[in-house]
Parts: structure tokens; C-alpha cells; sequence
């Protein structure tokens, strides 16, 4: 956003022709580090600045993309952080946060903007304790990415009225995110209860016929409950965006 204004400046001063601007901005819309190439202008097309995916970057490497998207944009979010490159991370930003167990990195120069208690909500539900550290990235993610969220955990099928005791807060909500492993039976149940989106995520736990979550997936993949989305198997971030993108509008 700060390279579009001040493309915009130099070309009200008369210093920049419009159509070198639209070169610049059409031909130089990432950084080149080397190693990456950062999209500085992401959050320009999309309204959310890249995340960094840090699994498989060494930590100088997530240190790097982390400066140059500080600086564009003053917050900073990575996935599946690593405590070693957490670690490098706080040697530069000492006020860097770690969201456990979602294992996301979390980088503002300002304080996340408090939102009105009455604003709509994401409502993240988890069918086990086993289940949380997908539910949470699914959880956070949305938060840092400016929507509200309420959480409801370990209410899987096989104690059902955990669920089904909070029933004002599956309707209140304006989208919902629902997590399972084994067989994946919760998201067709709350489908079935709930006029609003329902986005499912498979996760890896279950015993040795579950295939890692194969057995989730395939099963909320053929749900007989309408509205359901799936996302891959442990895409908490996946879940988390898209619901944020539901809950905006």
C-alpha cells in the first residue's frame, strides 16, 4: 500500500508518467530476496498481506520475510512456526507472539483493534481434546485476521449432548468451523442442525484405519448434510481464512 501512494504522489507532482506507473505497479509487485519472493502487494488484490508458510524455511530465512512484511505492513503472521524459528524470530522482534498450540507466529506494531461484543462471529468446534491444535490454528487465524471467534471443544459424536447443550451458540454464529478426526461424523451433524456455512477440517488423529485422516476427509467429503465446505486434512489456516471471508461480508 505505501509503494501505491507513493506511486500516486509522484504522479500528482508530475514526476512520473501514469504509464510508468502502471509498469511499476504491473512488473514489480514482490521483493527478491534470494530465497523468496515476497508479494508485498497481496494484501492490495486480496485485503490480507501474505502469510508466511514457515515449514521447510530455515529460520533465517522466516526472519527475512518477516522484516520486509513488517515493513509494508506493520503485522505479521506464519504458520506452523518451529520454536527454533521462533526463537530467531524474538532476536528481532522482541514483542513477537506464539500462539501454542496453533504454532502461529504473530508480529504487530500496533495492538490488534478491539472488536464490538455484538459484531458477528466464527464458532470453531472441535469433536476432541486430541483435535485442538487444528481447531486453535483455525481459531487464531481468524482472529488475527480481524474477525470474532467463540470457541466450543471435545463435544464429538460419541458424547453428542455436549453439543447439543449449546445450542444458542451454534445458531448465533455466522459461520462455523467444525473439527475432527477418526471418522470425521461431526461436521454432517452440526450441518444437519444449522442453517448457517459449515466449513469441515479433517484431522490426522485416529487410530491405524483412519490413513492420518484420510478416513475424515473422505468421509466429510461425502456428508449428506448441505452447506458443508472441506478443507484438506489438518488445514486449520485454510479454515480459519475462508471463514473470515464469509464473516466480512
Amino acid at each position: 500500500m505505501d509503494k501505491v501512494k507513493e506511486l500516486l504522489a509522484r504522479v500528482q507532482a508530475g514526476t512520473l508518467g501514469i504509464d510508468e506507473a502502471v509498469s511499476e505497479l504491473k512488473w514489480a509487485p514482490y521483493e527478491d530476496l534470494g530465497f523468496a519472493r515476497v508479494d508485498t502487494h497481496r494484501k492490495l488484490r486480496t485485503g490480507v498481506p501474505e502469510v508466511i508458510y514457515c515449514a521447510g524455511k530455515t529460520p533465517e530465512q522466516v526472519v527475512g520475510i518477516t522484516e520486509r512484511l513488517y515493513e509494508r505492513h506493520g503485522a505479521v503472521m506464519g504458520t506452523r512456526v518451529t520454536p527454533e524459528q521462533f526463537e530467531a524470530v524474538t532476536q528481532r522482534f522482541p514483542h513477537a507472539v506464539l500462539h501454542q498450540p496453533a504454532r502461529i507466529l504473530e508480529v504487530r506494531a500496533e495492538p490488534r483493534p478491539e472488536l464490538p461484543p455484538d459484531s458477528p462471529y466464527v464458532l470453531v468446534v472441535s469433536a476432541g481434546t486430541s483435535d485442538q491444535p487444528v481447531a486453535e490454528e483455525a481459531a487464531v487465524t481468524t482472529e488475527i485476521l480481524g474477525s470474532r471467534v467463540k470457541r466450543l471443544y471435545d463435544c464429538g459424536v460419541a458424547g453428542l449432548h455436549r453439543l447439543l447443550g449449546s445450542r444458542d451458540l451454534l445458531d448465533g454464529a455466522r459461520v462455523l468451523i467444525v473439527v475432527a478426526g477418526m471418522e470425521g461424523a461431526l461436521p454432517s451433524v452440526v450441518g444437519g442442525l444449522v442453517e448457517q456455512p459449515v466449513i469441515a477440517v479433517p484431522t490426522s488423529i485416529g487410530y491405524g484405519a483412519s490413513f492420518n485422516g484420510l478416513a475424515a476427509l473422505l468421509g466429510m467429503l461425502n456428508s449428506c448434510a448441505s452447506g458443508l465446505a472441506v478443507v484438506n486434512i489438518d488445514n486449520g489456516f485454510n479454515a480459519g481464512y475462508f471463514a473470515h471471508l464469509i464473516c466480512r461480508l
